[in-house]
């Protein structure tokens, strides 16, 4: 991959605590339709990446409460919040998809942004990637915040909008956000399943700060 722009996939958090479950579906009405649909497409995407060449990239979400600051926990406590992915559990494993031998999984410790999580940023480092793109959960939460400090580090970022919703806010609305914000190149699967098969010298648009 030497004359191509070297790129990532990001997997955040796809977690059986935050793909499923009746906690999962109340969060969204009891519609999980969506939520299915992108983590579907996220696992998808794992598998196009390695046909492709791309290395995939694992993060997971561990909130123990020993791995909680005072802020957290006074959160949970005021919004009746439980711990979600304790160590060990059926919740804190990976949902549809699992890391292959050799691929490197990144665990943050009751926080957003995996740039907090040992080692990652090193790692990113280490590996001469230029180009992050994103899949998993959630869009508008653990994603955003990934996305934003990789964005100050000087990766560029991708946005997989098919392997991504929102918790909080419209997906449309945290999509623009992000590509306003960050310069994020938002685009679908199959669309990058083709850019992935492309070289950077055909595509120079991928080198420019605007891609």
């Amino acid at each position: 991959m030497t004359d191509r722009e070297r790129v990532a996939l990001l997997v955040i958090d796809l977690q059986n605590d935050f793909c499923t479950g009746p906690v999962v579906a109340s969060r969204f009405g009891g519609d999980t339709a969506k939520l299915d649909a992108v983590t579907a497409n996220a696992a998808r995407a794992v598998d196009v990446a390695r046909a492709r060449g791309v290395e995939v990239v694992f993060v997971r979400f561990l909130g123990d409460l020993e791995h909680q600051g005072p802020s957290w926990r006074r959160r949970d406590e005021a919004l009746g919040k439980q711990p979600k992915c304790l160590a060990g559990s059926w919740g804190a494993q990976f949902h549809r998809v699992a890391p292959a031998p050799g691929e490197r999984v990144f665990t943050k410790l009751a926080c957003f942004d995996a740039f907090l999580s040992d080692g990652f940023a090193g790692y990113l480092e280490h590996r001469g990637f230029d180009r992050l793109v994103f899949a998993g959960v959630y869009a508008d939460v653990c994603v955003d915040s990934t996305a934003r400090t990789a964005f100050q580090k000087g990766f560029h970022i991708t946005v997989l909008a098919d392997c991504t919703t929102s918790l909080h806010r419209s997906d449309d609305e945290v999509l623009r956000f992000m590509g306003a914000l960050y310069g994020a190149r938002v685009t679908t699967l199959a669309e990058e399943e083709n850019a992935w098969s492309v070289s950077s010298q055909e595509r120079p648009e991928w080198n420019t700060a605007s891609a």
